[in-house]
């Protein structure tokens, strides 16, 4: 196992320490930490946050290794500080059976990047007929306990029911797609002035919320978990504050692209700029930035889509919906949320790590940074600062919005149980396989 100490870091932005991982664990906190054989990674100036965690990242594989593969995506991961990663169902074919999700878990363990926590289909195919395999994935070597047709909405409220009753003997989640698909057929983006200026068929704030609305009275009425994937508009917003309120366990996530970019973007008809949800206006900006920082959105997710040229560098009607997400995420919160001072490092730190890993049930993740935690850690530059580059991003995919934009903070090192995955903001080398739960 590595041996580290990690001298002068900054904790969460609290009073420089030291570091020590050894083990797989964190061995010792404190001032001047004896060597004791250990590397001496000098981290005056960084701060250390709980290796980040992702609830909702496209890695491709299986199916449409062209546009990601498990490796490749979980090096981009681990290149923005994630060291957990939750991949979605949608691939080919789709996760809906023990036999995939395990094909994917140890796709991970063996890129050994960042641990890999399949999430399994709702219904078979993601088809919205009949319930998958749930109890069959939770069971297997892949542990799961997110569920989610991602990039489908199950919309049939009798099979939302079940899956939710379903998943309530292993006390799982099922992640909604929220979209309504009679009120958003043909859409291109979002409904409002900017879809009349451009003639593009709106895609209305209401079949995000009405959807939503639906499943939290399904999951109160259940008592099951309920969390809601990439929410994008003030009025989910509202929803989930009156849910939690009358104490409906119901979560949800919002993308960094949300807490930045607006559907302005899309007057240029750049394919880029076209995603699920879509990008809203600067007023859902605003409100899901604030319900971040008040805790009604409870984590950012980074929706992290890969697509091949072919299919986004395409005219706008044809092209892809998505973009990429995972080796931004940290700049993108930082310029949305920290230099805004509506949070701090810990604040990032419970949105991006403690809270994914407590909704995704993950053993190990998210922190704290204390003796006898597993040594998964992040080492960031607040004072850095990096200008995006498609062509050095680790993704096989280029589909990045953020292009030639100059976003605050630096990921320095990722730590994998104490073993580092990147060291001076680059792939370190390989120490063998990850893990899992």
């Amino acid at each position: 196992m590595s041996n580290w100490l990690l001298r002068n870091v900054t904790i969460l932005g609290a009073a420089p320490t030291d570091l020590h991982l050894a083990d797989g664990v964190i061995a010792e906190v404190g001032r001047g930490l004896a060597t004791g054989g250990a590397q001496v990674f000098d981290a005056a100036g960084l701060v250390a946050l709980p290796g980040l965690v992702d609830l909702h990242t496209h890695l491709r594989e299986p199916g449409r290794e062209d546009a990601e593969t498990v490796a490749s995506g979980t090096l981009a991961a681990a290149l923005g500080g994630f060291t957990a990663v939750h991949a979605m169902a949608n691939t080919d074919p789709a996760a809906d059976t023990a036999g995939v999700v395990e094909q994917v878990w140890r796709l991970g363990r063996d890129a050994g990047h960042c641990d890999v926590f399949p999430v399994g289909a709702v219904t078979v195919r993601r088809r919205g007929e009949q319930l998958a395999e749930l109890g069959a994935m939770a069971d297997s070597a892949a542990r799961v306990r997110v569920f989610s047709d991602d990039g489908h909405c199950v919309d049939d409220a009798v099979l939302m029911r079940r899956a939710l009753e379903y998943v309530k003997a292993f006390d799982g989640v099922v992640a909604q797609h929220a979209q309504e698909p009679r009120l958003t057929h043909a859409a291109q983006m979002n409904e409002g002035v900017v879809s009349a200026r451009l003639g593009l068929t709106g895609w209305p704030a209401v079949a995000e919320e009405s959807v939503i609305a639906r499943d939290c009275l399904l999951a109160g009425h259940v008592g099951s978990r309920l969390h809601v994937c990439h929410v994008s508009t003030a009025g989910s917003v509202e929803i989930l504050r009156w849910a939690k309120a009358k104490g409906i366990r119901v979560t949800a996530e919002v993308t960094p692209h949300h807490l930045l970019l607006t559907d302005d973007l899309v007057t240029g008809y750049d394919p880029v700029y076209k995603v699920n949800p879509p990008l809203r206006t600067a007023g859902d900006v605003a409100a899901l930035r604030a319900a971040l920082a008040d805790g009604t959105i409870d984590a950012v997710a980074t929706d992290h889509a890969p697509h091949s040229l072919e299919d986004k560098e395409t005219e706008w009607g044809a092209a892809a919906f998505g973009m990429l997400g995972l080796e931004t995420a940290l700049g993108v919160v930082a310029e949305a949320m920290v230099s805004t001072g509506l949070l701090d490092w810990a604040g990032v730190a419970d949105r991006m790590a403690v809270r994914p890993a407590r909704i995704g049930r993950l053993d190990g993740q998210g922190g704290p940074l204390e003796p006898g935690a597993p040594a998964n850690v992040v080492l960031l530059d607040p004072a850095a600062t990096v200008t995006v580059d498609p062509g050095s991003l680790a993704s096989r995919s280029r589909n990045t919005p953020y292009a030639g934009m100059t976003l605050p903070t630096r990921v320095v090192a990722t730590f994998l149980r104490g073993r580092p995955t990147v060291l001076d903001g680059k792939p370190a080398e390989s120490g063998g396989p990850g893990g899992g739960r």
